[in-house]
């Protein structure tokens, strides 16, 4: 069976995760990395703009902004606004499609699959929504999903809240769906200032056993020094 290389890179700010990934695709396409990899990160409080960001879905002005703590960034991702920050899981799924399927579209169901199988595990009956890209729960939204790929190598992805504080999302709208109700996996499981290490190790593990197998891959924990070996072999 395939590996999927598995990296947990901690807390990270969100410009250093956006260069790793954009490192590891180009080690991806090149075959310099010859497996698909799932990067697990949290980030900083941070705000991004995919391609599909419509005008106003932004609802908070730079002094809110800066007086929250919260970055802002635009990016070449797929989708409309969103916020990462502390309590999520994020991950980015770096997966050469030639491999599997040419289809964005199918991938998106998969990644959405991958999530739902992981909160199978946790209890929580993972639901897609017809028309929108994610994953919800009873109608609330659990995680977000916004995807690049060049040469059908993907990178972007997902994010789920797991003790995330919800507040955050009352700056914007999130994805662009008015009226969303955005929730998590502590609250879906009435943990709310429960054991929070617990329940993320929880998490991880159970999406990272979803994409695995999801994509038939079996999962190789890899060491984020060693990762960076191998996404500076590739020159820009």
């Amino acid at each position: 069976m395939r590996r999927l290389l598995v990296a947990d890179l901690g807390l990270l700010p969100y410009a250093e995760a956006l260069e790793l990934q954009r490192a590891v695709a180009r080690a991806r396409i090149s075959g310099a990395i010859g497996d698909d990899l799932l990067l697990l990160v949290e980030h900083p409080p941070v705000i991004t703009l995919g391609r599909g960001t419509k005008s106003g879905n932004l609802l908070a002005a730079p002094a809110l902004l800066a007086a929250r703590g919260v970055e802002l960034f635009e990016v070449d991702r797929g989708g409309d606004v969103t916020f990462h920050g502390p309590g999520q899981l994020v991950g980015y799924p770096i997966v050469d499609l030639k491999q599997h399927r040419r289809d964005l579209h199918w991938y998106l169901r998969q990644v959405e699959e991958a999530l739902i199988r992981g909160l199978a595990g946790l209890g929580i009956a993972g639901e897609r929504n017809v028309g929108f890209t994610g994953v919800w729960t009873g109608g609330r939204k659990l995680a977000s999903i916004g995807v690049h790929a060049r040469d059908w190598v993907t990178w972007h992805g997902f994010a789920l809240n797991v003790t995330t504080d919800l507040s955050y999302f009352d700056l914007m709208v999130p994805c662009g769906i008015a009226e969303v109700t955005m929730s998590s996996v502590a609250r879906e499981l009435g943990l709310e200032g429960g054991a929070t290490t617990s329940l993320a190790r929880q998490v991880r593990e159970r999406v990272v056993e979803g994409f695995a197998e999801v994509f038939s891959l079996s999962p190789l924990v890899m060491e984020p020094v060693e990762l960076d070996r191998l996404a500076a072999s590739v020159a820009p």
